[in-house]
């Protein structure tokens, strides 16, 4: 299919509804072709018990076979499914994984409440033209919130609170209109975790208060419900607020206003709330938690207010697969550097040293290069094989023995910007057999990725062991090497450097049989 063609979906399994949005890549750019939603409580019984109810998955599924309909009635080229807090939460969260799995085809990504702020950040600064200053960033949905400080279009601090609308309602409103003491109860509760977000994000007093964005469903609800408030209220606010007119400041709710709509919301029965403009049948059972966590938030960070924004965790996924796919997008460069300097950081969080890995990084980069009609791999595996290369010595963090067992680990759990579950599992799996033992379909390792992932993970561990044969000597100027491919054999021919190359022609040598295992082919090693 033509590039200029391809056509994205991306889907957001929340706790409290489900989100489907398809684009299609026109000249470099994202065009909205058709959206989906659904609310499915997916959160109502997990923050209850734990578990997520049998009726929950049944509605949840039932939404997602329709968004596969879509999927396929616009002929989508690849696709990416996640799931937030209520899955995060629930004990079982992979019995829904699996039937969804056997349902749909769709491998379902659980994300961390870190990576879901990310997303959330790179939806909206990819789809805000004004976002380029201080920006905080909030996004209260049904089991979590998560707030961002982000300047010139980067993420400076990032935290996730179990704030959702959904969440709080379960466990501290059961009455409805909820009564006195149960906000109260809330209300410290809400208190208590803000006080771990001013801990991480730091909004200095002295300097312009940030621009205030806020996304997803309790946001909307408010903004388009702050209009029933008296016409009064409206005229006390500063001159030059309401010159643009109504409609701009639909999108625009001040501290004082929510609070406001905080306090009437929670005096109003179901029936009344439902009645509110922007509010509706489903969002009238959560939106006085929603609106509570929005007040003592603003309240608590000195804030004048916020702004609407309709750009959320889909828009973020769907501007990543366009970073990723499309080399000339807007997005691309920034994409890039933002993932490689979040490998960087972690692989110095693990005290690694970048200058020693770096030479095995170029290598392993040249050689994926230099024998690429040999190992066929997708282009994306230059990506996993680069940073596999600087994050396999992680583990020696934990215990140099065995690092390498634990590099995978450590790998695979950690927060690394740009990369999907699956994406760091495909790394991990590269970087854990760099020592004795070699790749097997039953290893951990091996176990998580798909079968059609086993043989490109061995071929790239092939690479990765030469990159690394090639700089045994680290003391030394770093070795330069040429590689070539024949029907019957791969030359290596190496210029040795002021040291010598003894150690790495030793190195290489012993990688051979496994390299004619995996690729049929001799490897000859030579000098120039």
């Amino acid at each position: 299919m033509h590039s200029t063609m391809t056509t994205f979906a991306a889907i957001d399994i929340g706790s409290n509804s489900c989100r489907l949005k398809i684009a299609r890549v026109v000249v470099h750019h994202l065009k909205t072709i058709h959206e989906d939603r659904e609310v499915t409580r997916l959160g109502a019984s997990v923050f209850q018990g734990g578990l997520i109810s049998p009726d929950a998955m049944a509605v949840t599924l039932k939404a997602l076979k329709r968004f596969q309909r879509a999927v396929q009635q616009h002929g989508v080229d690849q696709i990416r499914v996640v799931a937030t807090a209520a899955m995060r939460d629930a004990r079982n969260a992979e019995a829904f994984l699996t039937w969804a799995k056997a349902e749909t085809g769709w491998q379902i990504e659980i994300i961390s409440g870190l990576e879901e702020a990310r997303l959330i950040h790179r939806g909206v600064v990819f789809n805000e033209p004004k976002s380029a200053g201080r920006l905080l960033l909030v996004d209260v949905g049904g089991g979590s919130c998560e707030i961002t400080l982000s300047q010139h279009q980067r993420i400076r601090s990032t935290v996730s609170l179990p704030l959702g609308a959904v969440r709080l309602t379960q466990e501290f409103l059961p009455s409805d209109p909820p009564d006195e003491e149960a906000l109260t109860r809330m209300q410290q509760f809400i208190t208590r975790e803000l006080r771990r977000a001013h801990a991480r994000i730091e909004l200095s007093p002295a300097g312009v208060p940030p621009m205030v964005i806020a996304t997803s469903g309790t946001a909307a609800a408010l903004a388009e419900a702050h209009t029933i408030l008296p016409e009064k209220n409206r005229r006390t606010e500063k001159p030059g607020k309401r010159s643009s007119g109504r409609l701009s400041r639909a999108n625009q709710v001040s501290t004082a206003e929510v609070r406001q709509l905080a306090r009437r919301l929670r005096r109003m029965t179901l029936p009344e709330r439902i009645a509110v403009p922007g509010i509706g049948v489903r969002r009238a059972e959560i939106i006085v938690a929603g609106a509570w966590v929005y007040a003592t938030l603003l309240e608590s960070f000195h804030l004048t207010g916020f702004r609407y924004s309709s750009m959320g965790l889909r828009d973020g996924i769907l501007a990543q697969m366009l970073a990723e796919h499309d080399e000339r997008a807007v997005t691309h460069e920034q994409f890039e550097q933002e993932r490689w300097e979040s490998v960087q950081a972690t692989a110095i969080r693990y005290g690694v040293n970048l200058r020693q890995v770096e030479p095995v990084r170029a290598h392993a980069e040249q050689l994926f290069d230099d024998l690429a009609s040999l190992h066929k791999l997708p282009a994306e595996y230059r990506t996993w094989l680069a940073a596999a290369a600087v994050l396999s010595e992680t583990g020696k963090f934990l215990n140099h023995q065995g690092h390498h067992r634990h590099s995978q680990y450590i790998i695979a759990a950690s927060e690394i910007y740009g990369f999907s579950q699956h994406q760091r599992t495909l790394v991990s799996a590269i970087a854990r057999y760099l020592g004795k033992s070699r790749p097997q379909p039953d290893d951990r390792a091996m176990r998580n990725l798909t079968a059609e992932d086993h043989e490109p993970v061995r071929r790239a561990v092939v690479l990765l062991r030469l990159a690394i044969a090639l700089n045994q000597d680290r003391a030394s100027d770093v070795m330069r090497f040429s590689g070539q491919v024949y029907p019957k054999r791969v030359l290596l021919e190496l210029e040795p450097g002021r040291t010598g190359a003894e150690l790495e022609m030793w190195s290489l040598r012993k990688e051979a049989a496994y390299f004619r295992e995996v690729f049929g082919r001799e490897l000859f090693v030579t000098l120039v």
